[in-house]
């Protein structure tokens, strides 16, 4: 196996890719971005920390350490171009994304993915290296959804589908067959918040996670995990559906027992 180089933003994905790597003895090495990774999962192990805008200092460190595959993980909050700063291989890179620095996350991570493999890196998913964690079809645990939220969950798959038309985002919450709220750039925790005062009756609602039609198989799959479970416990809300094949439950065993625990269901839906 080739050194695998891990593009570290936000939550635990990048924590469980290092995790895989170290149970495998793959040789890898992060790349965490300033102000999105989690510095707790790259302290002892072999990283360079680089903000977002300095491309060729990544490039360079990922170069150097011999990495042919790499692998995008987490979440990034996108930064103004006022901000952004880019070095030279940086506004290289924007001249390549041109619109799609505008567009959705999915136009924008297919440029990015594009762009690194025009440097001469093969681009993975998180799939295929974590790959028992992806969502099976079926009950997860115990707690089973009723009538009232599979009828939520197939109103909730055409609403995030047409989400997703449009690069919007994965996520809907629907309640007793109304959309309480969609995912856009807040993210999936603080669509749950947000839709939590919203709620009108307490168990009821559910999340809905599927991918974008036609999305970049490689980057940003719908995922959840504990802490999702918790949030939508807090927040009143019945359970969550996501996408068998195309999402992941990271940390799935823990998940789904922390789901039994709460008293939340875990689907997954074709």
């Amino acid at each position: 196996m080739n050194t695998l180089g891990i593009i570290a933003g936000g939550g635990r994905l990048p924590a469980q890719l290092v995790e895989s790597c170290q149970a495998t003895g793959r040789k890898f090495f992060v790349v965490a971005l300033e102000n999105a990774a989690d510095m707790e999962t790259v302290t002892h192990v072999p990283h360079a920390l680089v903000r977002i805008g300095a491309v060729g200092e990544a490039i360079g460190h990922l170069r150097n350490a011999g990495v042919q595959e790499i692998v995008l993980a987490g979440s990034v909050r996108r930064p103004s171009l006022t901000s952004l700063r880019p070095d030279m291989m940086g506004a290289k890179l924007l001249a390549r994304l041109g619109k799609a620095f505008f567009s959705g996350d999915d136009a924008l991570l297919k440029a990015v993915v594009s762009f690194l493999e025009s440097e001469g890196f093969k681009v993975v998913g998180s799939d295929d290296i974590l790959r028992g964690l992806i969502a099976p079809a079926g009950i997860l645990g115990k707690i089973k959804p009723d009538v009232r939220a599979e009828a939520d969950i197939a109103h909730g798959i055409k609403a995030a589908r047409a989400l997703g038309e449009h690069d919007i985002g994965q996520a809907v919450i629907v309640e007793n067959g109304y959309v309480l709220g969609v995912e856009a750039a807040e993210g999936t925790d603080a669509l749950i918040e947000r839709c939590g005062k919203l709620r009108r009756e307490m168990q009821s609602g559910v999340l809905v996670k599927v991918k974008k039609p036609g999305q970049e198989m490689r980057a940003d799959l719908p995922t959840i995990g504990i802490e999702t479970v918790e949030k939508i416990h807090v927040a009143g809300f019945a359970g969550i559906a996501i996408e068998a094949g195309g999402g992941m439950i990271l940390d799935k065993e823990k998940t789904i027992a922390k789901a039994d625990a709460l008293g939340v269901f875990v689907v997954g839906i074709k």
